[in-house]
Formats: structure tokens, C-alpha cells, sequence
């Protein structure tokens, strides 16, 4: 099978390597869509080269011994387990079953290639790091909550799943791709935008604006999805004295900025805080899916299949892209 190695660079070479047995909790997909995130550049500067896609679309072509839920030919979605062999930049990839998910009919393969990764993080930033109430047992108070880097994935999904638990006002800050967050937003409930190409004194004043507004007296709960250019450094000058939590996403940095009086954690989809959460929530995502109101992240098909990987991560890498998610059609590598 086709296979891509992701070097510094980024530099991308495909070779042929044979297609990987499942093993008894495991699942075989054949690759539909794979889609790329930051990561998949960062990581290989710092290490060895590998296939370091994780986020999975496609038809399930065998599965281990113990596996019960899928079968040949069920179209899935799939969250493949962080540097681990087999990744999905290759025309099969390998999943745990418990971060693999139905896709419904209604659901294209390049919608599923956009959800795995994006929407776990936000899960687990909201739920396990912040704390926040969960979509079973939504929120019954105001909850005021910062989304920083709103129009990315993962703070577009971490919005999603803040409407599902009652979570508002949701205050996102967000850039060129505003009129996207625009949709993602409840207005009636006090959520608002906040530009932060504006600068840092009017990003920290017009968040404070906004819990004016909306009746808030402070906000304790910050979920940072750009976590560098002076973001929790604004967001901190901002979140009360007592009690107040922020989670960021990017590991290894210096968040000695944050005063200590805020609980800040890092959030990272690879630490779901165990199988059962991740399974939990991925098959949350597949009824959300079925229902209407979880929808996947807008994307952008990259010309040429893995041929095109190398592209795709040099503009990820260059900040080319606002709103969208790179995806690959497998099919189309030479």
C-alpha cells in the first residue's frame, strides 16, 4: 500500500510497505479521506520521520477478534492513536474501536475526515480539563465561557458542544473566518464575537464588554485553541480571582504568564483521560451527526491525494488557511 512519511520541513516521500493486520481490538479501514492537522508538521521537527496523520474516513476492510460493533464495509469515521504505526496518511490505517465511529449515509467521507481529532480535543478541554457540565447534564445557570481561536476547529467544535450543555455566553474571539463563528453562535443568549485582529487592548476590552452586556459579573472558564501570539496572556487579565481555569493546546510552551491564582492545564486529544470517555463521546459525535446538530468542520480537498500532503502542510505551517481543514483524497495519489 501507498504510505507517507512526514519529515522536518515539512518534506513528505511515499513508499510501499504491506497492509497491516488488526489486532483484537482493532480496526482495519481502507482510507477514503485522510485529513491533515498542525501537528502533523510540528511533531516530525523534533523527530523522526513518520506517517503522522491521525484522522480517519473511510470503509472498513477487517477487524480484530474482540472487535464487535463494525464489519467489512460499514462506513466509519476514525480517530488513529497518536505516534503509533499505520497512521492515516496511507491507504489503510489502523483504529482502535473505541475511537472508531459509524458514519451516516447523510455523512460524506470528507465530512468524517474532518471531525475525529478536532472535535475529541474540544471534548476534552470542556469536559475532563475545565470541568464544565456535560451534554447529559447541561448546564442550569450562566456559564460564561472564553473560546479563543473560535474559527479553527478545535474551538469551532468546543462551541458546538458548549451549545449542546447550555453553556452561554460563549465570548469567541476569532479573525477573518468571523462570519463562519457567526453561525456557531446563540446572540439571544449572550454570545458574541470578539475580532482579535484588533489588538490585544481591544481583544481584553471587548471581552470585557461582552460579559457587560450579557449580565455577567466575571468569567472563570477559558478554552484557549491558539494558546501563543499574547492569547492567554489577554485571556488571564481577564478571568476572576478565584476559581478560574484555562486549558491551552499547545504542549512544551511557557505559560509562566499565567498567574497562579488560574488553574491552567494543556489539552491534548492523545490523554482522553481513558477508553471509556473517547468511546463515549465519539459515538456521541456519529448520533450528532445522525440528528443534526453536530456538523463537521468546513473543509478544503488538496489536489492530488498524498502527492499533495507536503503542500497541504507547508500552508498549515504558513498559517495559508482561516476556518478550513485540509483533507486528501487517497484515491488520487499516483
Amino acid at each position: 500500500m501507498k504510505n507517507a512519511i512526514v519529515a522536518k520541513g515539512p518534506k513528505v516521500t511515499i513508499n510501499d510497505v504491506p497492509i497491516p493486520t488488526p489486532s483484537a481490538y482493532q480496526v482495519l479501514i481502507k482510507v477514503v479521506y485522510s485529513e491533515s492537522n498542525p501537528k502533523d508538521w510540528k511533531r516530525p521537527q523534533h523527530g523522526e520521520p513518520y506517517n503522522s496523520g491521525d484522522d480517519i474516513a473511510g470503509l472498513v476492510e477487517a477487524v480484530g477478534e474482540n472487535v464487535v460493533e463494525f464489519r467489512k464495509g460499514d462506513r466509519v469515521a476514525a480517530f488513529h492513536e497518536m505516534m503509533t504505526p499505520y497512521g492515516s496518511f496511507a491507504e489503510y490505517a489502523i483504529a482502535e474501536d473505541c475511537t472508531t465511529f459509524h458514519l451516516p449515509k447523510k455523512t460524506s467521507f470528507e465530512e468524517g475526515a474532518a471531525i475525529p481529532l478536532a472535535a475529541m480535543t474540544a471534548a476534552v478541554g470542556l469536559y475532563l480539563r475545565l470541568g464544565l457540565p456535560e451534554p447529559w447534564k447541561p448546564s442550569s445557570a450562566p456559564t460564561p465561557l472564553i473560546v479563543y481561536g473560535a474559527s479553527g476547529a478545535v474551538g469551532a467544535y468546543a462551541i458546538k458542544l458548549a451549545q449542546l450543555s447550555n453553556i452561554h455566553p460563549i465570548i469567541a474571539v476569532a479573525g477573518r473566518a468571523s462570519d463562519f463563528v457567526e453561525k456557531l453562535i446563540t446572540r439571544e443568549k449572550g454570545d458574541t464575537i470578539v475580532d482579535y485582529r484588533k489588538g490585544d487592548e481591544a481583544v481584553v476590552a471587548g471581552i470585557l464588554e461582552a460579559l457587560k452586556k450579557a449580565g455577567a459579573r466575571e468569567v472563570k472558564y477559558a478554552f484557549d485553541a491558539i494558546s501563543e501570539h499574547n492569547s492567554f496572556q489577554n485571556i488571564s487579565k481577564i478571568l476572576a480571582k478565584q476559581g478560574s481555569k484555562i486549558t491551552l493546546v499547545l504542549p512544551g510552551k511557557d505559560y509562566s504568564a499565567i498567574p497562579s491564582h488560574i488553574e491552567h492545564s494543556t489539552t491534548m486529544v492523545g490523554s482522553t483521560g481513558g477508553k471509556e470517555f473517547g468511546y463515549a463521546y465519539f459515538r456521541l459525535f456519529s448520533r450528532g451527526l445522525r440528528e443534526g446538530w453536530s456538523t463537521a468542520h468546513p473543509y478544503e480537498v488538496v489536489p492530488g491525494g498524498l502527492n499533495g500532503l507536503e503542500k497541504g502542510l507547508s500552508d498549515l505551517k504558513n498559517d495559508v488557511n482561516s476556518g478550513t481543514k485540509y483533507i486528501y483524497k487517497i484515491e488520487d495519489t499516483r
